[in-house]
């Protein structure tokens, strides 16, 4: 009696967002906390020492990055699974742009190591996967394979994974600059605000414009997989 009445008064509405905050979560078994993206050696070298430098180095990333290449590749990929007769990028097209588009052997890894993880949960809940057990996938692309499958609109979806990355990024800072838990707090309701600011500007970002150079974050990386000491993947 109590399934159906709750059933019966939550809508697939309500479904939708629950499935976006089982994505998001960062108890998903996805590894993102094990990956700084280049944030790591930025701390260890001193190019930043405090929570407004941690403010500045994300919020960049957040508006230069995921605005102009991470959120219109989600995008191009939610469009191809949902038009996949009409589509003018295909789902493998949109993986390959989004790997070339990373500037390290680092970041692609973090990247693929993560697709690979959300592919091998969804497997195990039987949520169909349009690439092969062995192939390289973008996170970006399994992440919106997800979110087409349980109905949740790319909006919303964006909001989930940018969310989902700004998380883990004050997370690692948390850690390595290091930050109280309040500081943690009064930076992701910060730099949250940035988040509506990043998609909006995503959804104006043509095909032929997707993109995006952080030369400080690229070298960060890079030399972050040779650091003499790591809490992070490399």
């Amino acid at each position: 009696m109590a399934t159906t009445i709750i059933n019966a008064m939550t809508t697939e509405n309500d479904f939708s967002l629950l499935r976006l905050m089982q994505l998001s979560s960062v108890s998903l078994p996805v590894g993102g906390f094990s990956f700084s993206q280049g944030l790591e050696y930025a701390i260890d070298t001193g190019w930043i020492k405090n929570a407004v430098q941690v403010a500045n180095w994300v919020e960049t990333q957040m508006t230069e990055s995921l605005a102009h290449l991470d959120l219109p590749v989600l995008k191009l990929a939610m469009t191809a699974l949902s038009q996949a007769d009409q589509v003018a990028m295909p789902l493998s097209q949109c993986n390959d742009l989004i790997l070339a588009c990373r500037e390290t052997k680092e970041l692609k890894l973090t990247d693929t190591a993560m697709g690979e993880a959300l592919s091998r949960l969804l497997r195990s809940l039987a949520i169909p996967l349009p690439f092969a057990k062995n192939e390289d996938v973008s996170f970006v692309i399994v992440f919106a394979v997800a979110a087409h499958y349980w109905r949740i609109p790319f909006h919303k979806t964006a909001l989930g994974f940018s969310w989902s990355w700004l998380e883990n990024q004050i997370a690692a800072a948390t850690k390595l600059v290091p930050l109280g838990q309040t500081q943690a707090q009064q930076l992701l309701g910060q730099l949250q605000t940035s988040i509506p600011m990043a998609i909006n500007v995503a959804e104006t970002v043509s095909t032929e414009n997707i993109g995006a150079g952080l030369p400080a974050v690229a070298i960060a990386s890079a030399r972050h997989e040779t650091q003499y000491s790591r809490l992070f993947r490399s």
